[in-house]
């Protein structure tokens, strides 16, 4: 029985599936990409356990942890003028044609020279993100990607700056809720740089102290069993406050907070908080 991971194009899940290849070789992976339309799809359907998404999604019935957040970034011709630049303001393109929707990239709708003024013109047929790529490489048009796409996709006729002015993206972990399992939560724990123990560890920490805490307050016994002198507070000696430590170490290191959504009738890159949450982006 294997256990199954989807990820969505320029997410690269190595390093995950390797230290899972190390902590349960008896589970082997399927590991396989998706489209961003199908990235939800694949866990409705049963395809994968667990999917690494790119933000926004529909999270009904799902849990979903953010991971990390992409940067976006500006992609042109090799001859564009931003090649001479490191960074790129988002009001100097405002001129630019536009290779996407443009509800994809809302913050360069919103300044764009040609949604504002009625003359932009028809996207060419593209089929993928490879022929996007050769329209951009041919002076077509620009596009705004997250970083890890550029590079996916990257050709040495294009060049890609990052771009400020457009939020990040996030990339997240997300499966059903109600379908959670052991070898889901295992994955979770890898995900989150867990250790192989860590989960039980922090369990037996905690009632090693709790019974420790319980042995404390214990009063003595006389011989005919009633207490030698009336119970009293334990003090908080060394193997107290060690006990109460490791309490409050394993319940911060218990299961990872996730976005759990309530079932509904059938029917940066960067590490920081997305200021911009729930945009739509351009893939």
């Amino acid at each position: 029985m294997s256990f199954s991971i989807a990820f969505v194009a320029g997410v690269t899940p190595t390093k995950w599936t390797r230290i899972w290849g190390d902590r349960r070789p008896d589970v082997p992976l399927t590991v396989f990409r998706t489209e961003t339309d199908e990235q939800i799809s694949v866990l409705h359907d049963g395809r994968a356990e667990v999917s690494l998404v790119r933000l926004p999604i529909d999270e009904t019935n799902l849990s979903v942890i953010n991971l990390y957040n992409e940067i976006p970034v500006v992609v042109a011709s090799k001859d564009h003028a931003l090649e001479q630049a490191e960074t790129v303001l988002l009001a100097d393109l405002a001129g630019e044609h536009l290779l996407q929707n443009p509800d994809d990239v809302p913050e360069w709708r919103d300044l764009a020279d040609e949604v504002r003024d009625g003359t932009r013109r028809p996207l060419p047929p593209m089929r993928d993100l490879d022929e996007t790529m050769e329209q951009v490489a041919a002076g077509v048009g620009i596009i705004i990607v997250p970083h890890s796409i550029a590079r996916l996709y990257g050709r040495k006729d294009v060049v890609s700056r990052p771009v400020t002015g457009v939020a990040d993206t996030q990339i997240a972990l997300a499966w059903i809720t109600r379908e959670t399992t052991e070898d889901i939560e295992e994955f979770i724990g890898i995900v989150r740089g867990r250790s192989k123990a860590s989960s039980r560890t922090d369990a037996g920490a905690a009632d090693a102290a709790a019974a420790a805490l319980a042995d404390e307050a214990q009063p003595e016994l006389r011989s005919d069993g009633r207490p030698a002198k009336p119970p009293r507070k334990p003090k908080k000696t060394d193997k107290a406050k060690a006990a109460a430590k490791a309490i409050r170490v394993a319940a911060a290191k218990a299961k990872p907070a996730v976005r759990k959504r309530t079932e509904s009738a059938p029917g940066r890159t960067r590490p920081t908080k997305n200021p911009n949450k729930g945009k739509g982006r351009g893939h």
